[in-house]
């Protein structure tokens, strides 16, 4: 793989510190723009940090100038926002702002992380493709709702620019080191080392998130312009109850793991419906709940052929969360 100079934009996040230390690791220099300098877990060499929003063109514009690619990795994710527009701005509105970018610049290869859940979440008999179209629940969630126009727009503009290179993967549930605030090892964390822990039906296709890293270096130069990737782990189809059980059993505790009704779920998403008409924000809601309800079945077939998707062990992947978190709380 030729050595590039890489805009990142969202560097702070669990995936996109694994994707900044694989860029690093592979012989890139990256430019990354973030809030605040301090939330980076580690700054690689030869690394240019750029202090700023995301959401400010004129930031990102510059911090382009003199790239050869770019990696979006940025997400509004958090459950608990109420309005569409509060994912908007940084889901779809920095989407173009990246085209504008690759315009003024000269650009031509750009690699951007959605979410699996834009893709219909198939069965365990008939795994869904990237031809697949959103299912419900996920289309009554805003964040997946943005996450798919961020999509359209990027394959709007491959379809526009058969010259250019711009790969969406599409990762499943994340889970592995260099998880700071945490993100989705909030899960993990919420049953860790109980002894009772209660837990909805449905499932997660889980993945390490240095496997999605990989193949979202690799697909700098893989792939095919305006596909997606399905990134998730073909052994990674458990439901939440079965991921307590694996943490417990890998780290050494003893735990009953019991499922909740999903009439008992439904009922609480009710009650968040009536709070967040109110005004306040909660992740508890209808649409919320429903998505902990289902089973999540994906080929990752594409990613594993095209960009190398490597599939690590799950205990691995919780191991190294678990050790990771020891080892900062320790210094």
């Amino acid at each position: 793989m030729c050595e590039m100079k890489v805009l990142l934009l969202g560097a702070t996040g669990l995936l996109g510190h694994n994707v900044l230390q694989r860029l690093s690791d592979t012989g890139h220099r990256v430019v990354a723009v973030v809030r605040r300098r301090r939330s980076l877990v580690q700054e690689p060499p030869d690394s240019i940090v750029v202090e700023g929003s995301i959401t400010d063109n004129d930031t990102v514009l510059a911090a382009a100038e003199g790239c050869d690619a770019i990696v979006n990795c940025a997400g509004v994710t958090d459950m608990s926002l109420l309005h569409y527009e509060d994912y908007a701005d940084v889901n779809v509105k920095l989407c173009h702002t990246l085209l504008n970018a690759m315009n003024r610049h000269g650009i031509r290869r750009l690699v951007h992380a959605s979410t699996v859940n834009t893709i219909g979440n198939g069965t365990a008999g008939r795994p869904a493709c990237e031809r697949e179209e959103m299912r419900p629940p996920f289309d009554k969630s805003l964040y997946a709702v943005s996450k798919l126009h961020g999509e359209s727009v990027l394959r709007e503009a491959a379809g526009q620019h058969p010259d250019w290179h711009i790969v969406i993967v599409n990762p499943g549930f994340m889970l592995g080191p260099m998880d700071a605030k945490p993100s989705s090892g909030r899960m993990l964390l919420l049953g860790y080392g109980k002894r009772l822990m209660f837990a909805p039906r449905g499932g997660k296709a889980f993945v390490d998130v240095r496997d999605v890293a990989t193949a979202m270096v690799n697909a700098l130069t893989m792939g095919r312009n305006g596909e997606r990737y399905i990134a998730v782990n073909s052994h990674g189809h458990h439901t939440i109850k079965e991921l307590y059980e694996m943490q417990a059993r890998v780290m050494g505790y003893r735990q009953k793991v019991l499922s909740l009704p999903d009439g008992l779920l439904l009922a609480a998403g009710a009650v968040g419906d009536v709070v967040r008409r109110l005004g306040i924000r909660t992740e508890l809601s209808t649409c919320n709940v429903r998505q902990l309800m289902v089973r999540e079945y994906y080929d990752n077939t594409c990613a594993i052929n095209e960009l190398m998707l490597p599939e690590t062990d799950l205990e691995q992947s919780i191991r190294d969360f678990h050790g990771w978190r020891k080892e900062r709380e320790n210094k």
